[in-house]
């Protein structure tokens, strides 16, 4: 299937699906996408499937409205509107992950808010946005982000911030790029692991938010660095 896309980012699309199930961000669910980079109105993820067998042939094309564009009439995830709305809000966002990662979803249903403990995650920033999606949906829903409206709703909480929480559901982490938004996702699992128990031991001195700023900064100019350890630690793996 032609997808218009550059082929390369198709292959990190794929190779960061194995990446963030080998680092344990994602498991059977979960998911991520990046923005076309031959058309900026579309946005590529894998078809509906466990991100640890996703494949180049996988791979097919939506909208920022959400719909499927395939010629196999395949579908994707349900909740294809996190991205198609965070795409659609910011035009800075390229790459886009939804996932259930353990340590982090007890910061969305406490009132302990998720905060940069360490260098690794300065891009936390000041502390992380939780989405409560009673707010949008009522007492009823299912959690999942099914439809534009919750779609808006989450991108809207989301704001400027790489990262939000989706109380009992997860979080939303986003970046410039697929290099970016995954060293953000296993570095926001870590962020949480390691505050839980700094969080035992005794009052916690976060980074300052000029501290997290300064070190974001500096991270990103070394994501190549992690991001070919874990492509090589899926590779020896037989991914």
């Amino acid at each position: 299937m032609n997808l218009n896309a550059n082929p390369s980012v198709i292959d990190d699309l794929v190779i960061a699906n194995h990446i963030l199930v080998n680092e344990g961000v994602l498991d059977g669910f979960g998911h991520i996408s990046v923005r076309n980079d031959r058309d900026p109105g579309r946005f590529l993820i894998a078809r509906s499937m466990a991100p640890g067998l996703v494949t180049s042939d996988d791979i097919l094309t939506c909208d920022l409205d959400g719909n499927v564009h395939d010629d196999q009439g395949r579908k994707t995830y349900v909740e294809r509107f996190i991205h198609s709305e965070i795409y659609r809000c910011r035009p800075d966002v390229m790459a886009v992950i939804h996932s259930h990662s353990p340590a982090v979803i007890p910061f969305g249903v406490t009132g302990t808010r998720l905060r940069p403990i360490c260098h690794m995650s300065g891009f936390l920033g000041a502390q992380v946005p939780v989405f409560e999606i009673r707010h949008a949906a009522g007492e009823n829903s299912d959690l999942l982000i099914r439809n534009q409206a919750l779609g808006q709703a989450l991108a809207r909480d989301l704001g400027n911030s790489a990262v939000a929480l989706l109380r009992g559901h997860g979080n939303v982490v986003v970046g410039f790029s697929i290099q970016q938004v995954v060293f953000r996702a296993i570095y926001t699992e870590s962020n949480a692991r390691l505050q839980s128990e700094a969080m035992r031991l005794g009052e916690i001195n976060y980074l300052t938010p000029e501290e997290a700023q300064s070190t974001s900064d500096m991270n990103d100019e070394h994501l190549g660095r992690p991001w070919e350890v874990w492509k090589r630690r899926v590779q020896a793996r037989g991914y």
